[in-house]
């Protein structure tokens, strides 16, 4: 069975750091672009941050841009975001998704991404 699985989130006070994990179950992601995106009670999902297959390109979302960091590590199948100085705005539901595409860029369409995750939370508040 082809999965991922996200861990990491929980509560945290505005101006901490989480580090989510997004690790891939019944498959390698060598040729998967990987991203992760978000989605807060009321409002549209939107694309965090994607990193490329190839080369390890990577592409955030302006919100997150310098506070956010997204790495792979394909030996162990996984792929992280590290958020640092965290809002309150940046409450959300966070999933992982993937795509098979062997490739130098990463984009932000969710159509784009086969398999997702079960998400994981992540509160900012004090």
């Amino acid at each position: 069975q082809l999965q991922l699985v996200e861990s990491g989130g929980g509560l945290v006070q505005p101006g901490g750091s989480l580090r989510l994990s997004c690790e891939s179950s019944g498959f390698t992601l060598d040729y998967y672009v990987i991203a992760w995106f978000r989605q807060a009670p009321g409002k549209e999902r939107e694309e965090v941050s994607c990193i490329s297959s190839v080369g390890s390109s990577t592409n955030y979302a302006d919100s997150v841009k310098g506070r956010f960091t997204i790495s792979r590590d394909n030996a162990k199948n996984s792929v992280y975001l590290q958020m640092n100085s965290l809002k309150p705005e940046d409450t959300a539901v966070y999933y992982c998704a993937a795509e098979r595409r062997a490739a130098y860029s990463c984009s932000g369409n969710a159509n784009h991404y086969v398999y997702w995750g079960q998400g994981t939370q992540v509160t900012v508040s004090s």
